[in-house]
């Protein structure tokens, strides 16, 4: 079985520019390490924010590199440049809404302002998408909520097999799957 490919990528202009160094997409790539047991390989991108930017490398990532799994971080904000919710429905064919309600859901316990997040998920081709927040702290929290769904998902819409570690995190499949 060949290993599962991840995109990870940072979405945010002074991370980009090298102007701030960026925190998240090593925090995502921490925790998958903690969390998945079987082989896989990263993608790691940082893009400026942007509608443009957004799109062309999301579809980039899911049909010329065909990933199987990509995390977003960034640009979810209601800030003028925070564009990657706008990028993300130009981009995929099947919205998952509950993605997102999950994570506004679980992060309200840990901030107010959570409600200001626009977190979106969704598949293009054979691909996952998930959008994440920016502060590494959110995006465990975001991370534990959702994962439990995620390889099942990958399952289901022919991508790469993941397993994950149960004393992380309890990847859900029916019986029989």
């Amino acid at each position: 079985m060949a290993p599962a490919r991840i995109g990870i990528l940072t979405i945010s202009d002074r991370a980009s520019a090298g102007t701030y160094e960026d925190l998240s997409g090593p925090a995502i790539e921490a925790w998958l390490r903690h969390a998945i047991t079987s082989a896989w390989t990263a993608d790691y991108r940082i893009i400026p924010d942007g509608f443009e930017s957004v799109r062309d490398t999301l579809v980039t990532l899911c049909d010329t590199e065909q990933l199987d799994l990509v995390l977003t971080t960034g640009g979810t904000g209601p800030s003028p440049r925070d564009l990657t919710p706008e990028a993300m429905a130009a981009v995929i064919e099947k919205p998952l809404p509950g993605f997102g309600e999950q994570m506004r859901r679980i992060s309200l316990n840990e901030v107010p302002t959570a409600i200001l997040s626009r977190q979106e998920a969704g598949v293009r081709g054979r691909t996952l998408v998930v959008n994440l927040p920016g502060k590494p702290a959110s995006i465990a929290v975001c991370l534990a909520a959702v994962f439990p769904a995620v390889p099942y998902c990958l399952d289901l819409i022919g991508a790469a097999r993941i397993e994950t570690d149960p004393a992380v995190v309890t990847a859900f499949r029916p019986k029989g799957a």
